[in-house]
């Protein structure tokens, strides 16, 4: 198991800082990210997020490659129905020959109707396009592009949450871009129903931890941020459907999650001691290959972000890497 970083390229208003030094900034992060002993970086896609969002984590993937020598360059996801199976599959071997073999290409399916609609794609057929789309970019990549991949074949996933995805995943023979042990079992009888050896299940995912010195001051400062982070998914999930506008996450919201259950809900900030307990436990009896936490948390202050990064990879990856 190798633990990396994730990246959503996220310029927040609040704190946003010009478009090119930004993503300058994001960049030279990466390559610090390698330099300190990353396994990997993963990217995701959204479009017409207010926050600028990674629209294109391809494009982005390239410059990684160009600017790296070791770590692999994961994509989870790349939003699969929105996108022609040649376009992926060639974008996808152009930049396993920039970074000499080292792409992880996952596709999803996607949930954000006004992203589809954009797109003139119908959401309610994501998730069979998203099967479809997995087999045919295999098969371009069989067929052969220009240039051809350094990796024959080149590793592929699937974003699939819950155990019907799980065995989806597991029926098409790629990994599973889920942590979750309980979709363990699934998978497997899924790389089994598809004629695949069940100890080849392979899994990696997002592990939603930031380190630091001080847990304490460095989950105040960061609550402002992983409030507008929770508010643009919550509002992304709804947009275009019948369903209600959800209620605003606040600080003070969040604070109030804290005082009754010790934490940011669905965020940990712990010490790397805390972090290896915690990664250690979610991986015991997981076929997990990678396991990646935020670069950053929507915008959060760069002390913060060096920091975690630092005891990320220089305390806690050594440390349960080696165990």
């Amino acid at each position: 198991m190798e633990l990396g970083v994730y990246v959503d390229l996220r310029n927040p208003a609040p704190w946003r800082r010009p478009w090119p030094a930004h993503v300058a900034a994001t960049l030279a992060r990466v390559a610090e990210a390698e330099r300190l002993g990353a396994g990997s970086v993963w990217l995701s896609e959204h479009h017409g997020f207010d926050d600028g969002y990674l629209a294109q984590p391809l494009a982005f993937a390239a410059a990684i490659a160009a600017r790296t020598e070791r770590l692999r360059i994961g994509t989870a996801v790349v939003l699969a129905p929105l996108r022609h199976a040649r376009h992926i599959a060639e974008e996808a071997a152009l930049v396993d020959v920039l970074s000499n073999g080292r792409l992880e290409l996952g596709l999803g399916a996607g949930y954000s109707i006004p992203e589809f609609d954009a797109f003139g794609v119908d959401v309610r057929d994501r998730y069979p396009a998203t099967d479809e789309a997995i087999v045919a970019v295999r098969d371009v990549l069989a067929d052969g592009v220009t240039p051809p991949p350094v990796q024959q074949p080149l590793p592929l996933w699937l974003g699939y949450q819950g155990p019907r995805g799980a065995r989806r995943a597991g029926r098409l023979g790629v990994g599973l871009l889920s942590a979750d042990r309980m979709l363990v079992e699934p998978y497997r009888e899924g790389l089994r129903d598809g004629g695949h050896d069940p100890a080849l299940a392979r899994m990696a995912g997002l592990v939603d931890v930031v380190v630091a010195d001080d847990p304490d001051a460095a989950r105040e400062r960061i609550l402002p941020h992983y409030a507008h982070q929770l508010n643009t998914y919550r509002h992304a999930a709804v947009a275009g459907t019948a369903r209600p506008a959800p209620k605003e996450v606040t600080v003070d919201t969040l604070r109030e999650g804290i005082q009754s259950r010790g934490g940011i809900p669905g965020l940990s900030v712990l010490t790397p001691e805390d972090a290896i307990a915690a990664v250690q436990a979610r991986v015991d009896g997981v076929p997990v290959a990678h396991l990646y936490a935020w670069l950053s948390i929507a915008g959060m202050d760069d002390d913060l972000v060096d920091r975690h990064l630092e005891l990320w990879l220089t305390r806690v990856a050594p440390a349960v890497t080696s165990s």
